[in-house]
C-alpha cells in the first residue's frame, strides 16, 4: 500500500512539473507573439510619426476604382493608410504603392482585417475609374483607388499636410508634384499620424503593429 502511494504521488509530481512547464512555455510563446511596443524615438527611427493627438478633418465624397462613394466612413473601424499620388507618376507613387504591398503582404490575416491601403488620385483628369481599376490592384487585389472634385482633394490633402502642385511641361502635358509621405488614419477616422520615406517593409509593418497595440490598450 506505501509503494502505492509513493507511486501515485511521484505520477502526481510529474504531472505538475509538466503542468508548470506548459504554463511557463505558453506564456513564452505568448510573450515572443506580442508586437515590440517602440516608444517615440523608436517609431521615427522606423519612419513613423505621431501626432500628439489624433486630428479630425472634414467629411469628404470621391469615387473608388469600383465606381462606389469612398468618404469618410471608408475609414472607420479600422486603420488606414492613405498615399497621395496619380498613375502617371514614373517614380514615387509605384515604389511606395510596391513599398506598401511588401508591407501588407507579410501581416497575418488578423492583421490584413484590420488594415487598408489606400490611394488618392490627384489627377482626377487621367485617373478615371477605368485606370485606377487597372493600376491599384496590380499591386495588391485589396487595394483601394480613389479620387474625385479637384477642390475636394485639395481639402482632403490640406487637412492631412500634404502639399501638391500640378506642374505644366512643354508640349502641354503635366505631372504633380506631391508630398511622398504615407497618411496613417486610425480606427476612429481620425488623422493618427504618417510615415515618411524611405518605406522599408519590415520597419513600417513594427512600427504599425506597435501602434495598433498601444491604440489597442
Amino acid at each position: 500500500m506505501s509503494n502505492q502511494n509513493s507511486q501515485r504521488g511521484i505520477r502526481l509530481t510529474l504531472l505538475c512539473v509538466m503542468v508548470f512547464v506548459a504554463l511557463i512555455l505558453a506564456g513564452f510563446i505568448h510573450k515572443i507573439s506580442q508586437p515590440r511596443i517602440l516608444n517615440v524615438y523608436e517609431l521615427r527611427e522606423n519612419g513613423a510619426v505621431l501626432l500628439d493627438t489624433p486630428r479630425k478633418f472634414s467629411d469628404f465624397e470621391l469615387l473608388d476604382h469600383s465606381g462606389q462613394v469612398f468618404n469618410a466612413d471608408n475609414l472607420i473601424g479600422k486603420w488606414t493608410l492613405l498615399f497621395f499620388g496619380f498613375t502617371h507618376c514614373p517614380d514615387i507613387c509605384p515604389t511606395t504603392m510596391a513599398a506598401a504591398a511588401k508591407m501588407y503582404e507579410g501581416l497575418e490575416p488578423e492583421d490584413k482585417e484590420q488594415l487598408q491601403v489606400v490611394l488618392i488620385s490627384l489627377d482626377p483628369e487621367r485617373d478615371t475609374t477605368e485606370k485606377l481599376s487597372q493600376y491599384v490592384p496590380y499591386f495588391n487585389p485589396d487595394f483601394i483607388g480613389a479620387t474625385g472634385n479637384q477642390y475636394v482633394l485639395l481639402k482632403l490633402a490640406t487637412e492631412l499636410n500634404v502639399a501638391f502642385n500640378k506642374v505644366q511641361l512643354e508640349g502641354g502635358d503635366y505631372t504633380i508634384d506631391h508630398g511622398a509621405n504615407m497618411v496613417l488614419i486610425n480606427p476612429y477616422g481620425h488623422y493618427h499620424g504618417f510615415f515618411k520615406p524611405p518605406f522599408e517593409e519590415g520597419s513600417m509593418r513594427m512600427a504599425w503593429q506597435s501602434i495598433k497595440a498601444v491604440f489597442e490598450q
